[in-house]
């Protein structure tokens, strides 16, 4: 053999003694050092793994993209302008009533004819609010009721005056239960009087009336004559005595009568007393037995 390939030989067989062991892989991550990467496992040709392994991908993106919680500022913005919006509707409403009813209550405490003011001057001429029934134009309007047995009253008057004549409407609505069962007859009475006031003072006011009174009945009106008078005195400060009395003579006969006493708070008047009322028994309310009855309500005078 030539000295060239005995050289040649010896550095081989030298190469393979010094070379490190090799380590065979199939499929298996080594020990060393050197950095680690997913190992995607290993699937047949043709196999359906792949395509459960992306839907199982997009099912978790969705589902993490569902969780997402998206906040608009757009939504924020509209929620608090609308709730500041409402807030100055109501302080604003709120603020009108107040006006409204201060307004209503100022006027009704500082209006009226039964305001005692002392004059500054002796022979200064009286004001119009200490002149009480005296005063040279009142307007009036009330609301009694009479919780009848078997029924009830309902009555309405609106009046004006000047000096010694004015006016005076009143109606009045009765309503009676026939045998304590649903059926219910009423009636209904109304009154135009012209009033004249021969005695006109400062405590006192006595009217005469006259006119005509009507009476609505099932199937029938009735419009007949009427006559009255009536009369206001000064009790004690601002509460007064009140009575009145009214006839129709034919063609159906009525009679009603009242009396009672009214306190005068500015231009309200609270009222109550006591009212007789007789009618024919041809045209009363069926089942309303007529006579005396308490009544109260209230009413206003300027």
């Amino acid at each position: 053999m030539s000295l060239p390939k005995v050289v040649l030989g010896g550095g081989l067989l030298m190469g393979l003694l010094a070379a490190p062991p090799a380590e065979a892989r199939f499929g298996k991550r080594s020990d060393s050092t050197e950095s680690s990467k997913p190992v995607h496992e290993a699937t047949a040709i043709g196999s359906d793994r792949d395509d459960d392994s992306k839907k199982d991908d997009e099912n978790k993106n969705r589902s993490s993209k569902s969780k997402r919680t998206t906040v608009s500022s757009t939504d924020d913005s509209y929620e608090y302008n609308s709730s500041a919006s409402s807030d100055a509707a109501s302080f604003i409403l709120g603020a009108i009533f107040e006006l409204l009813f201060r307004g209503m209550g100022e006027a009704i405490a500082n209006t009226g004819t039964h305001h005692g003011h002392e004059s500054v001057a002796p022979d200064a001429p009286p004001q119009r609010n200490s002149l009480r029934h005296a005063v040279p134009f009142s307007f009036r309007a009330g609301l009694l009721v009479s919780p009848l047995r078997g029924g009830t009253g309902l009555d309405f008057d609106l009046g004006w005056e000047a000096q010694r004549f004015g006016m005076d409407l009143r109606m009045s609505r009765l309503t009676g239960t026939w045998d304590t069962s649903a059926y219910r007859d009423t009636r209904t009475l109304g009154e135009m009087h012209v009033t004249y006031s021969p005695l006109v003072r400062e405590e006192l006011r006595l009217r005469m009336e006259a006119g005509v009174s009507t009476l609505d009945a099932p199937g029938r009106v009735y419009v007949a004559p009427s006559l009255g008078m009536s009369v206001e005195a000064c009790l004690l400060g601002p509460l007064d005595v009140e009575g009145r009395l009214q006839m129709t003579p034919g063609p159906y006969q009525q009679l009603d009568a009242r009396g009672g006493l009214a306190l005068h708070l500015g231009s309200l008047m609270l009222r109550g007393g006591v009212r007789y009322l007789a009618l024919d028994s041809e045209v009363a309310p069926l089942g309303l037995p007529l006579g005396f009855t308490p009544e109260f309500g209230l009413g206003f005078m300027f």
